[in-house]
């Protein structure tokens, strides 16, 4: 199916169910004012939430407002958060749940470098990144496990040398209950569904999982595609679009097929959160828009 904005939406509802745009014939029923938003309760709408706020008293407007705006709850980063001790007073506070952070030192200290001592870095900021998850009360670490840099970090390092690091923190995650999902970024590092799949398989701990990017991977494949191969592997969504024409962009404005995604997570029986990485029009545009290209 052809790709298609809000305002086509919107448009095709006002007008015969049989009406040709671009090319393909869309269904009145692919108006989001008419279909059952049969996600929500199932999947929970969130918003990267680094610059969470500096104090206690930030916090608690931070969350306020996103609870406001309808989201379910927001993602944090480690380190990123001034105070765990504040965060913790203002998630009890304002009744919105810090669902996870991304750990921000896998990057620069990469798992998968070909200096020992960064690797140390790398490791011990995971380990960390479990533990301050667990004390605001997520549940996930997001990691990026390594980056293809050339003859000393190929993918066959990437894949090896991360294996052996992260191995050494499931005993943490595991004591703390967090899981370590690996995200999909363009890192040069399993650019298909099945060396994914392997790749996470070859780990082979319930505490290790797939923090799966909706948009990153329209650049190699078909979301749904990805989606279906590794399926119970997934334990969390970044929402993104991404278009050969226009990069990331606004939700619904790329080459992502949502109704196809939709499909493709009932097919999976995915429930969990589905958290927005980069901006639309407003965080207000955010929320309408998820709501409707995820059926929430």
């Amino acid at each position: 199916m052809a790709k298609h904005t809000r305002r086509t939406f919107l448009r095709t509802a006002a007008i015969a169910s049989g009406a040709a745009l671009v090319g393909t014939q869309i269904s009145i029923a692919e108006d989001p004012a008419k279909r059952e938003r049969k996600n929500k309760g199932k999947i929970f709408k969130a918003n990267k939430g680094g610059g969470i706020g500096k104090n206690y008293d930030g916090m608690v407007k931070k969350l306020e407002q996103y609870k406001t705006l309808g989201f379910d709850g927001i993602e944090g980063a480690s380190p990123g958060i001034p105070d765990l001790v504040d965060l913790n007073k203002a998630i009890a506070k304002v009744g919105v749940p810090v669902h996870g952070v991304v750990d921000m030192v896998h990057w620069k200290e990469r798992l998968s470098s070909p200096d020992a001592a960064k690797r140390e870095i790398g490791r011990a900021a995971l380990a960390q990144a479990v533990k301050d998850s667990k004390t605001i009360g997520g549940t996930t670490v997001l990691l990026v496990p390594g980056r293809v840099t050339g003859p000393e970090e190929t993918h066959e390092d990437v894949w090896k040398r991360s294996i052996i690091e992260i191995r050494k923190v499931i005993p943490v995650a595991k004591e703390q209950k967090i899981k370590i999902l690996i995200e999909n970024v363009w890192n040069g590092f399993c650019e298909t569904p099945e060396e994914f799949r392997d790749y996470v398989d070859e780990i082979d701990s319930e505490w290790v999982g797939i923090y799966f990017d909706i948009g990153n991977v329209r650049k190699f494949g078909k979301p749904e595609e990805w989606i279906r191969m590794l399926g119970s592997r997934i334990g969390k969504l970044d929402v993104k679009d991404w278009g050969k024409e226009n990069g990331f962009c606004r939700l619904g404005e790329g080459d992502v097929d949502w109704p196809a995604v939709r499909e493709a997570l009932a097919e999976i029986k995915y429930t969990g959160w589905a958290t927005r990485e980069g901006g639309d029009k407003s965080l207000e545009d955010t929320v309408q828009l998820m709501d409707e290209l995820l059926d929430l």
